[in-house]
């Protein structure tokens, strides 16, 4: 076995006796988190401008059919109660 598949294991080892929250535990996930974004593939800046500008479209879109619908129901609620 190489030093890394043993470090690993005793790692393992070390997460099922310690404390989730203890200082080593959250070394060792600082790290792997470290790990994870080094993975992470970003969008490019045109991207993510186009992707935005559909979100605040369609969101607005949204409160536009939410507030009507909400003021239609409420004028049909009040004509009834009266």
């Amino acid at each position: 076995m190489g030093k890394k598949t043993k470090a690993i294991k005793r790692q393992e080892l070390e997460k099922e006796k310690k404390s989730p929250f203890s200082p080593s535990q959250v070394r060792i996930f600082i790290d792997e988190v470290k790990v994870e974004f080094t993975k992470i593939v970003w969008p490019d800046r045109k991207t993510t401008i186009s992707l935005t500008g559909v979100v605040i479209v369609f969101s607005i879109l949204a409160s536009i059919y939410l507030g009507s619908v909400d003021l239609l129901l409420g004028k049909l609620i009040d004509s009834v109660l009266r």
